[in-house]
């Protein structure tokens, strides 16, 4: 059975950076599992047995913002990294606020998203 701790939560909306990023944490050697939204992840459960987070914060439906904001009043503590195409000091601010440990603007470096992602892992 896979170690729970290195089991990566993706939620990506665009299917094309879904499979990049379920291929480049594959090959970074974890378990990976994704959701095209914040709803589909609520409803597998999948939260539950994250070792890190990884959301988009655009999503339809839910926001990753407000999907990280219903996974902490749930009392859901797994890190979470954010990623968007549409950066601002102002989704900083409020990702930081809220807990994240990394944010990246797409396309991002896959090697420091990785980095990231172990990092977040050893706090978790």
């Amino acid at each position: 059975m896979p170690d729970q701790q290195q089991s990566i939560v993706v939620v990506e909306d665009d299917a094309g950076m879904r499979k990049a990023l379920e291929r480049l944490l594959r090959a970074g050697g974890f378990q990976c599992v994704s959701f095209a939204s914040a709803e589909a992840l609520l409803k597998a459960g999948a939260a539950d047995t994250a070792g890190c987070l990884v959301l988009d914060i655009n999503l339809p439906g839910l926001s990753g913002f407000q999907l990280q904001r219903q996974l902490m009043a749930a009392g859901r503590k797994s890190p979470v990294i954010f990623i968007t195409a549409h950066d601002d000091e102002v989704a900083r601010a409020e990702a930081r606020r809220i807990g994240s440990v990394a944010y990246f603007r797409k396309p991002f470096d896959g090697k420091l998203f990785l980095k990231e992602i172990v990092r977040a892992l050893k706090g978790n």
